[in-house]
């Protein structure tokens, strides 16, 4: 992603954004694999499951 820096005069100069990314380590069944992973990615997965707007209860 890409966009302009903006002074107070108003000059403007190129800049680049980069994803927030991390590596962690992903555990699939038995195995376990690093993978880079952005952080609003991370954030989603350790939400708790959702069901019909509502967050499901385990009993």
């Amino acid at each position: 992603m890409s966009g302009n820096n903006v002074s107070h005069s108003k000059r403007r100069t190129k800049t680049w954004f980069a994803p927030n990314v991390h590596k962690v380590t992903m555990k699939d069944g038995d195995s376990r694999t690093k993978t880079k992973i952005c952080t609003r990615c991370l954030r989603t997965r350790h939400k708790p499951p959702r069901v019909r707007g509502r967050t499901a209860q385990t009993v």
